[in-house]
């Protein structure tokens, strides 16, 4: 497995959850469950990606604007989870907000998938993306930890 394998399975298991979520109705039991396990698995992806992937990119002058595009979409994404964290379930709004984090996620992966992933297999070699891989994962689980907390 490498680095794009890796964080593409992630993003596939984003996608379930939110499409998921979408399917659940108020302030339930089931919405707030998929959506804990939403928040902290999109934050430690984030955190990791940046940390192993967008560090690596970050070096090479081909990758800088992809890269700081990259990064200020997790912002973005990340400021409008806070936004969910704080709101009612139960209210419209917070689907209304949802479906705005949902579109930007899912637009943001697929940028990924599509031109950073290019981008960076013209920069990093094929053995680096494979170390990168494991990084990613021991970086996702300590940041999963730390979240939890």
């Amino acid at each position: 497995m490498n680095i794009y394998d890796a964080l593409k399975r992630d993003h596939d298991h984003h996608r379930d959850l939110m499409a998921r979520i979408i399917q659940t109705e108020g302030d339930s039991e089931e919405r707030r469950e998929l959506f804990k396990r939403l928040l902290l698995d999109v934050e430690a992806h984030a955190a990791a990606e940046e940390q192993t992937l967008y560090s690596e990119l970050i070096e090479s002058v081909k990758g800088q604007p992809q890269t700081r595009h990259s990064v200020t979409e997790h912002k973005e994404a990340s400021d409008l989870l806070e936004e969910l964290k704080t709101s009612d379930m139960s209210s419209p709004g917070w689907l209304i907000t949802f479906k705005k984090f949902k579109e930007n996620l899912e637009h943001h992966m697929t940028e990924e998938e599509n031109d950073v992933f290019s981008i960076s297999q013209e920069v990093i070699e094929k053995d680096r993306a494979k170390e990168l891989a494991t990084k990613f994962a021991g970086r996702k689980e300590v940041e999963g930890e730390m979240l939890e907390k």
